[in-house]
């Protein structure tokens, strides 16, 4: 059979084997959506957002995504992030049901929205691990476009890492700089200014930044040609097109539902961004959204009989199944049996993940009820509170919570000891759920700015009087001097160093690539900045004057969540990758 396959085909066993591979890891992904959708119904998940319709265009970018590289992406990734090894399904549903457990969900433990994927960068201790070797992905946010001003950063360091032999040593983090950002985007988030000051930033500093927009023609209910100027966001970026005389982007168009095309269109990508460090949009068109936009809503409501029948046509699993069949790859029956178990295997890993996070909320129920049986023979009414928490279905730590308390105010004015013990379990599970969802809210490594030590000021009579720019000044020196991976950046800081002089002359000492000037982008001067920390480099992004960042309070929002609630997360032997909660 098999070398019949090959006749048929053309192609050899190898090829076949990682088509039907990618056939089941496409199936597996879809079939975890479908899943997911049915948890949230249930009530068993408070909300759900899928990648389903996306799944060949991820496996694709999975072939050209290396070791070293990062990624600065969105919700609906969970293809791509199967794909390259850094989650498996059981994670994906243990990130589902929100479970405050690290080693269930090593992304966030469960405090992010469900969507937000992330690596751990940094080791027990705090560390940096060895970027260089590893396939990194940046902490996914709520708001829309705001992985791209990060991504220019990530991008960025890559230049740095590349051009500054004074970073060569680093080997940790670089590969001297043949690292890619990958980004990647819904079609509707493409109209939000942070995107448009992004892909600006990234030509200008030609940077290698792979940049995916996954195209499906909405927003929730809004069609393209309420979003996006002449409804395609690679035409009217066609300016940034680069020639023969003039840098830009590579821009590239790729229909979501033609694998073989697919994985052309990346290998084409990845080879100009990785080599030539030019940054490149690959435009995925006619992706398709079979469950809708989330579980808020049912997108029956608004595509027409004739756009769901399209899409249920393009379907890009289907697409892909048809071409195996017509190309001879396999036989119906041995698809169905790959369908079949890629089904089974998202089933099991839905079923350990929940099992696994009810366990101790049942455990911990289970105590409590004991305790309310014996309180109901003190107060009857108590009786209809247990009552209540045991027809509760999917219960959550919340009900039992709620139970107690409102039996121990029944309790008020007796001095027994089932009030003492039920005192007790209140005491203890607020304590665990207090290191379980709320500690970690800052860093606890070494590098802590909390360990930071105060130093007073020391004056004399011949101390001398200067102006604050110098001392300033003095700083940024010595901190230029101590170590090569700080830099800085920001409007009028490089030639004239800096409007208010805290720069001056630090160009000119220590070069272009560590005292550089930026283009009036605050937004992407912020992002550039935590890109580049996230890289292992220590970038000091200057922003003139404070009125600046108010026009950017959206981002300030996100870097306060950055670094007042993301550094760590979660009671853990290992530390969380900068992960933003939810905003």
């Amino acid at each position: 059979m098999s070398q019949t396959k090959t006749m048929v085909s053309g192609l050899t066993e190898k090829k076949i084997a990682a088509l039907l591979a990618d056939y089941k890891l496409a199936c597996e992904s879809r079939e975890a959506s479908l899943f997911g959708r049915k948890e949230v119904f249930m009530g068993k998940a408070k909300f759900g957002i899928f990648g389903d319709g996306k799944e060949l265009a991820q496996l694709a970018m999975a072939k050209v995504f290396r070791p070293g590289d990062h990624r600065a992406g969105y919700y609906r990734d969970q293809t791509l992030m199967l794909a390259i090894g850094e989650l498996t399904l059981q994670q994906y549903f243990a990130q589902l049901y929100a479970h405050p457990d690290v080693d269930a969900d090593p992304a966030s433990a469960g405090r992010l929205m469900n969507g937000h994927f992330a690596t751990r960068m940094i080791d027990e201790q705090g560390a940096f691990k060895n970027l260089a070797k590893l396939k990194n992905s940046s902490s996914d946010i709520s708001p829309t476009a705001g992985q791209m001003p990060r991504l220019v950063g990530l991008a960025y360091a890559s230049k740095l890492f590349r051009n500054n032999p004074e970073l060569i040593s680093f080997s940790e983090l670089s590969n001297q700089g043949n690292e890619i950002a990958f980004g990647t985007i819904g079609n509707a988030s493409t109209s939000e200014g942070m995107f448009f000051e992004a892909i600006n930033a990234a030509g200008v500093l030609q940077v290698p930044m792979l940049m995916s927009v996954w195209d499906d023609d909405y927003g929730i209910s809004v069609p393209k040609e309420y979003q996006t100027t002449k409804g395609s966001i690679s035409k009217i970026l066609a300016g940034f097109q680069r020639t023969k005389t003039e840098k830009g982007f590579e821009i590239l168009t790729v229909k979501g539902w033609d694998y073989q095309a697919l994985l052309q269109t990346y290998e084409k990508a990845e080879k100009i961004c990785r080599d030539e460090h030019v940054p490149v949009l690959v435009h995925v068109t006619e992706m398709t959204q079979p469950q809708g936009h989330s579980t808020s809503g049912s997108h029956e409501r608004y595509k027409s009989k004739e756009r769901l029948a399209w899409e249920a046509e393009h379907d890009c699993i289907r697409k892909l199944r048809q071409w195996l069949l017509e190309n001879g790859v396999a036989s119906t029956e041995e698809l169905v049996e790959i369908e079949k178990e890629a089904k089974a295997v998202a089933k099991a890993a839905k079923d350990v993940a929940w099992k696994s996070f009810n366990e101790e909320i049942q455990k911990d129920q289970k105590k409590l009820e004991k305790i309310l049986v014996k309180a109901s023979e003190e107060a009857p009414a108590i009786e209809e509170i247990f009552k209540e928490l045991k027809k509760t279905i999917n219960p959550l730590r919340m009900d039992s919570m709620r139970a107690a308390k409102r039996t121990i105010r029944k309790l008020t004015n007796t001095n027994s000891d089932i009030r003492e013990a039920l005192a007790e379990w209140i005491r203890v599970s607020e304590a665990e759920n207090a290191d379980r969802f709320n500690s970690y809210l800052y860093s606890n490594s070494e590098w802590s700015a909390l360990n930071v030590s105060h130093i007073e000021p020391v004056y004399s009579e011949k101390s001398p009087l200067i102006d604050g720019r110098e001392v300033l000044q003095a700083c940024f020196t010595q901190a230029l001097k101590r170590d090569p991976r700080v830099l800085a950046f920001g409007e009028d800081v490089g030639k004239i160093g800096d409007v208010n002089q805290g720069f001056a002359g630090l160009q000119e000492k220590f070069g272009e690539l560590r005292v550089t000037d930026t283009g009036i982008r605050e937004c992407t001067i912020i992002g550039q900045g935590i890109g580049a920390a996230l890289r292992g480099l220590r970038p000091i992004a200057e922003i003139q004057y404070l009125d600046y960042l108010f026009m950017r309070f959206r981002l300030c929002l996100m870097i306060w969540l950055v670094f007042s609630i993301g550094l760590k997360v979660a009671k853990s032997t290992t530390d969380n990758t900068y992960s933003r909660s939810s905003s």
